[in-house]
């Protein structure tokens, strides 16, 4: 990897936290929907090995519940979805993230000629 590849992996590891609980915050989902959700905007794609501890990660800190539900074909699916503190969580990290990208794209617009 080279070192422009692993400083892309390392801000994709920083955002999947708020973009997982954003896509939790329109609907309940199971992992593999997560997945394929992510893989819909390429800058965001991970692996179900990438989504699966973060997931594990989530519901240990209370934002997010986990409930098994029977599936219309093959096995029941375990589905995410948003705690209040999830939803008071994502509504801090959007505020915060939103500072951050406005004071970098800041400092980038400078270097545009």
């Amino acid at each position: 990897m080279t070192g422009n590849e692993s400083w892309i992996s390392q801000i994709r590891k920083g955002v999947l936290e708020i973009a997982v609980l954003a896509l939790l915050a329109a609907r309940e989902m199971y992992g593999f929907e997560i997945v394929s959700s992510l893989e819909a905007n390429p800058q965001l794609a991970i692996s179900a090995g990438t989504v699966y501890p973060l997931l594990s990660r989530l519901r240990k800190a209370g934002l997010i519940v986990s409930a098994w539900r029977e599936s219309p074909v093959g096995p029941p699916r375990k589905y995410y979805g948003l705690t209040e503190d999830g939803e008071r969580e994502l509504v801090e990290m959007t505020g915060a993230w939103r500072a951050f990208s406005a004071e970098l794209d800041g400092l980038l617009g400078s270097l545009e000629r």
